[in-house]
């Protein structure tokens, strides 16, 4: 059913409709339990093979810190909030001929060719993990943080960034920050709360990185829900007058679920930012347009219309790249997940975020074209400029 098509529904029947046929897609797929993060045994010659440069491309390393309740009985993380956090390391194999960016959790017994596998896995004390982030800092000293958004369990963040950092090809540990999701479908309400009570432990992982000479450039990156927590961070950032910490930030928000008057606002507070912020938006994002109707029918800002003049003049009089990216691929039926296709563009993308600092002529409103087209334009990627001065 088209967006057009569901408009001529009453707001309550199409609230309904929405919510089902979320419930619907959340369904048919199998959630991977805790037991994913136990490390698996790969067979000898591909153990050996992990060892040499040449499989490079089928090793990944990825940090996380979780202000999630540790689930002592299986091993993993669950959606009760914790006190503190908790640091761990982890080595994935990565499928060597993956076609898209669907992932494939390992069962059983493992078959390294399809799915993805724990083979390493270590806590570490905050000291070490801080450690362990600088000695993976790219030789540029650009490190590289993941927020993952509503309804997602800490073992399915921590896959998807594996699988990120795998298409992306950038050196170094991307770090995963995951916040207690109740990983459901009607845990809407819950997630939002969830989020807004992970600003100081966001905040605390930030700082700490920026502490270090060694970073020059801290890459932001959220998803969904997990946008407004990167928002909200950074404005208590501002708000503690931490510019030190600011002046070091690339944030990335893509399909933000966020009001757009609350947007407006958070950017009030936070001012200009010496690297603008880039929106990865699309008009069909299905999810959003029911957080949209949760929310009454408020706008979300992963859904801003490029087309519309108002919104590229907003995006100059704010210094905000916004980016439309629905040419790009996405594999949850919803249009919420295109990010994780764009990951393949993440060298790039990297490089213009943590490279330089950026002219007025680098804002405005952008769309991506996914056909790859290598045209040039201020984004640095395959795509024309729509409305930038």
């Amino acid at each position: 059913m088209t967006e057009q098509r569901l408009n001529e529904f009453p707001m309550g029947a199409k609230a309904m409709l929405v919510a089902i046929g979320l419930a619907m897609l959340a369904g048919c797929a199998t959630r991977p339990s805790a037991d994913v993060l136990k490390p698996v045994h790969l067979p000898v010659h591909l153990n050996a093979s992990l060892r040499s440069d040449e499989a490079a491309s089928n090793h990944v390393n990825v940090l996380a810190a979780t202000n999630r309740n540790p689930d002592t009985a299986r091993g993993g993380f669950g959606s009760a909030w914790a006190d503190n956090l908790t640091y761990e390391q982890y080595a994935f194999s990565v499928p060597p001929n993956r076609k898209d960016t669907a992932i494939t959790y390992p069962t059983s017994r493992p078959d390294p060719e399809r799915q993805f596998a724990v083979i390493r896995r270590k806590q570490l004390p905050r000291d070490a993990f801080v450690e362990e982030a600088l000695r993976s800092t790219q030789s540029d000293g650009t490190v590289g943080i993941f927020v993952h958004g509503y309804n997602y369990s800490y073992q399915e963040a921590l896959f998807r960034t594996a699988q990120i950092a795998a298409d992306a090809n950038i050196p170094g540990s991307p770090i995963l920050f995951s916040w207690p999701s109740a990983a459901a479908v009607a845990g809407y309400v819950a997630d939002r709360d969830a989020a807004l009570s992970s600003r100081s432990d966001l905040d605390s992982l930030v700082t700490s990185l920026s502490a270090s000479g060694k970073v020059k450039r801290i890459i932001l990156f959220g998803h969904s829900m997990g946008g407004f927590l990167v928002m909200e961070t950074v404005r208590q950032l501002k708000l503690q007058h931490r510019d030190d910490v600011i002046g070091k930030l690339a944030v990335i928000l893509a399909a933000p679920d966020i009001d757009v008057d609350v947007f407006r606002s958070q950017l009030k507070d936070i001012g200009r930012m010496p690297v603008p912020i880039s929106l990865l938006v699309s008009k069909d994002d299905r999810a959003l347009v029911a957080s949209s109707f949760i929310a009454g029918e408020r706008a979300r800002v992963g859904r801003l219309d490029i087309d519309d003049p108002v919104i590229r003049e907003a995006a100059l009089k704010e210094r905000l790249r916004v980016i439309d990216i629905t040419s790009i691929q996405a594999s949850d039926g919803l249009g919420h997940d295109r990010y994780a296709s764009l990951a393949k563009f993440g060298a790039q993308l990297a490089s213009f975020e943590s490279g330089r600092r950026s002219s007025a002529s680098d804002v405005g409103a952008y769309v991506f074209d996914a056909a790859g087209a290598a045209v040039a334009s201020p984004f640095r990627l395959a795509g024309r400029v729509v409305g930038s001065q």
